[in-house]
């Protein structure tokens, strides 16, 4: 038999042994000063009460509490009425916990222009608190158990008709897979493909070049990358390499901005279709546009070519990891076993939460609101960047909250970044986007989804000269 407690101190394993022809009483004894003088049972740990020690061991109280009175006697435990038996301070220190190394501290940033990150502060806290209240108050007691993987049937459905009304997407709940964020849905969708016979994937560049390759690396996949230019992703060098899938922004490119070109789309979808290809649609931030309503789909004109994956971690916050991908029927049952291997499914209660959230109206509430408080903090950006910085294009200011400044010839973007980090600025490069690393031409991506209007100004202001 064994017991087992847990204190401060290491945990401790007792067991008798009613074989061994030594006595229970002698057993706990010894074991009892071993723990002690090792080190195992520290000075002051509290021990258990006899009887409850005697029910653990299967022994009768007395013979525990004539263990204690012994071990009293000799010095190692120490008991005071109304107390509980405890070690007393006879064997070696307890020992000291590591002192963790010293983080040195980062002088507060006047403005971080990170890029990728909606405005945090602005999260409805209390529309998702409401949500959450009532998935939990209507759902039912056989939702708690585990539910399809594809997800929650509630929120594939109102997903699919959100996105056929917001995006022009030929969503389908059939086929609609509810997943833990884009990154996860990006790994399903390539483990997918590669079960699919796809060798080569292809992603944009510049682009997301470290989530793209290292994406595509861990499905024993080999990624290539393929040029954008001012219409988007190069569909001719696309079709020169053996990619047989390609990662595309087709509605707002990362991290350029520019706008897939109609004649693109289409030459785009004839190369897979003649390829036998697929087409993966990262529809990362297409809720915010500016010049015009949101543009539809790609995933709309080919539904059988097309995996589209869109997410909230821009409409409401990353840190809810709810997304979707909108599957090919052919790619729809591999897609569904992975998502049950991986993890069984993405939390239910919040996914009903989120159905509500839409179905109710407030997540089209909150993005009315969100919309011009970004295109507040754009004009900001550029006019900051006027009054500092007049020499410094400004594009890709059409959707998102990211633009790209355009840096002068000769300009080298780390000597930029690291003397606007030295004035509490954070920049970041274009080049950290690039397969190639290639810092030609230099520009800049500016995020301004979580920088006020005021910190954007005093930002601006502070490296304007680093960047005229």
């Amino acid at each position: 038999m064994a017991v087992q407690w847990a204190g401060r101190s290491p945990e401790l394993l007792l067991t008798v042994d009613r074989s061994s022809g030594e006595h229970l009483r002698v057993q706990l004894e010894r074991q009892l000063r071993d723990a002690i003088r090792t080190g195992r049972l520290h000075t002051g740990e509290r021990l258990p009460s006899s009887r409850e020690l005697a029910r653990s061991l299967g022994l009768s109280r007395g013979l525990v509490q004539d263990c204690y009175a012994q071990l009293q006697a000799e010095g190692y435990l120490v008991t005071r009425a109304g107390s509980a038996t405890r070690v007393a301070p006879c064997g070696p220190p307890a020992p000291a916990p590591p002192t963790p190394s010293p983080i040195p501290e980062r002088p507060r940033l006047i403005a971080d222009f990170r890029h990728g990150v909606p405005d945090l502060a602005s999260f409805p806290r209390d529309d998702w608190l409401w949500a959450l209240r009532e998935a939990a108050r209507r759902m039912p007691t056989a939702g708690l158990d585990y539910g399809d993987p594809l997800g929650s049937r509630e929120l594939r459905t109102v997903v699919a008709a959100y996105l056929r009304r917001i995006r022009a997407a030929a969503a389908d709940p059939d086929h609609t897979l509810v997943c833990s964020g884009y990154a996860q849905g990006l790994a399903l969708t390539l483990q997918a493909l590669a079960g699919a016979g796809v060798r080569t994937v292809a992603h944009e560049d510049p682009g997301s070049p470290a989530t793209a390759t290292a994406a595509i690396r861990a499905a024993g996949l080999t990624p290539v990358p393929v040029p954008v230019d001012a219409h988007g992703v190069d569909v001719a060098a696309l079709a020169a390499t053996d990619a047989r899938a390609v990662i595309v922004t087709p509605a707002h490119q990362w991290p350029t901005g520019v706008l897939l070109a109609p004649e693109r789309r289409h030459a785009l979808l004839a190369w897979a279709r003649h390829r036998d290809a697929y087409v993966v649609e990262d529809d990362y931030d297409a809720e915010f546009r500016y010049d015009r309503e949101p543009v539809g789909a790609l995933q709309g004109l080919a539904a059988d070519r097309v995996v589209s994956i869109g997410t909230v971690s821009k409409s409401l916050a990353p840190a809810l990891r709810i997304g979707w991908l909108l599957s090919p029927p052919a790619l729809t049952g591999r897609l569904a076993e992975l998502k049950r291997i991986a993890d069984r499914g993405t939390p239910t209660l919040d996914q009903l939460a989120l159905a509500l959230l839409i179905e109710s109206g407030r997540h089209d509430r909150h993005l009315r609101r969100m919309r011009p408080l970004y295109a507040a903090r754009c004009r900001a950006l550029r006019a900051a960047l006027a009054e500092h910085a007049p020499t410094v294009r400004l594009t890709g200011l059409a959707a998102g909250f990211h633009a790209v400044a355009h840096l002068p010839a000769g300009a080298d973007e780390e000597t930029v970044i690291a003397a606007a980090r030295a004035r509490r600025v954070g920049l970041y490069g274009m080049s950290a986007n690039r397969a190639s690393r290639a810092t030609e031409p230099p520009r800049l991506v500016l995020g301004f989804g979580n920088v006020p209007e005021r910190a954007i100004a005093e930002g601006i202001a502070v490296v304007g000269d680093l960047l005229g």
